[in-house]
């Protein structure tokens, strides 16, 4: 693993510029990553018509707020992986998230990819509350979708690793990030502390306060509540993207819970998602490790 320092941060001295590359994850591969939106695509639209069973929840009054769900058929209880998509809070839905879904399910288990309201159309708070919502809907259904609720398991990849971690952890003065227990995370090259974006372009939709941005901040919450976890990054990322996820990972690691934090070789922010369902990867194989199968 590439050395990456967890100090403090040396985003406090960036200047703008310096702050905008480091937080733009393209600016590690050459700037253009549609190519990657496009394999997402391809992949999910793969993946859906090749699943048996697909369904649909609502969890909100907004066309947004649903979740689709591919479901093995085991006819037993069944773990289920939930992945939040990223794009920077404003790009991107569950359209895109279906890469992998087939393959959960060839190995029992089910796989639900979460919608949520984009910016500018809804702020961070308002996001993170959103997802937190999708995960109460999944837990209330679980039993009807032939799903154990004691496994029920978080993904999420850059944006979507902070939202992911937001379900999982306490909000100031809150007990937990949601009523029920989430068995696990898989954290893919989150941003975790989201003060450095507020001086970014990033933040032009978003339109995020500083006081807001430290409010859902993961790395600035108390994580006595969070469930065992798989901390990962591209080994092709920014230094502030390794160095948040390295911090967040460590912040995890406590005698109380299992978190394995490692940088995956050859990746990049963009293409890390699919390790998740190859278990010939380190991710692939951790992310089974940590879910276990359905059969």
């Amino acid at each position: 693993m590439a050395a990456v320092s967890d100090n403090r941060p040396r985003w406090r001295t960036m200047s703008p510029a310096q702050l905008e590359r480091e937080y733009s994850p393209s600016s590690a591969i050459g700037g253009d990553y549609a190519p990657y939106l496009r394999d997402y695509r391809a992949g999910s639209d793969r993946a859906r018509a090749a699943c048996r069973r697909v369904e649909t929840l609502a969890y909100g009054d907004r066309p947004s707020n649903s979740i689709d769900i591919a479901l093995p058929d085991n006819g037993e209880a069944c773990p289920l992986l939930v992945y939040i998509h990223g794009g920077y809070w404003q790009e991107l839905s569950k359209i895109e998230s279906f890469c992998g879904a087939d393959r959960f399910c060839d190995r029992g288990i089910a796989y639900a990819a979460v919608d949520y309201t984009l910016a500018p159309h809804a702020g961070l708070s308002e996001i993170v509350q959103e997802c937190r919502a999708a995960l109460e809907t999944l837990f209330g259904h679980a039993g009807g979708l032939g799903i154990d609720a004691g496994r029920i398991f978080v993904a999420g990849s850059s944006a979507g690793g902070h939202l992911a971690a937001m379900c999982c952890c306490a909000p100031p003065g809150g007990t937990q990030g949601t009523r029920r227990r989430i068995a696990g995370a898989i954290l893919l090259s989150g941003v975790y502390e989201l003060e450095p974006l507020v001086q970014t372009s990033i933040n032009d939709a978003v339109g995020m306060t500083v006081e807001e941005a430290r409010f859902n901040s993961p790395l600035l919450l108390d994580p006595a509540a969070f469930p065992e976890a798989v901390v990962t990054w591209g080994e092709c990322e920014t230094a502030e993207f390794k160095r948040q996820s390295l911090a967040f990972g460590r912040r995890l690691q406590s005698p109380a819970r299992s978190v394995r934090i490692f940088e995956s070789r050859s990746r990049n922010h963009f293409d890390l998602v699919h390790d998740m369902y190859d278990p010939g990867t380190e991710l692939g194989r951790r992310i089974l490790d940590l879910v276990g199968e359905g059969r």
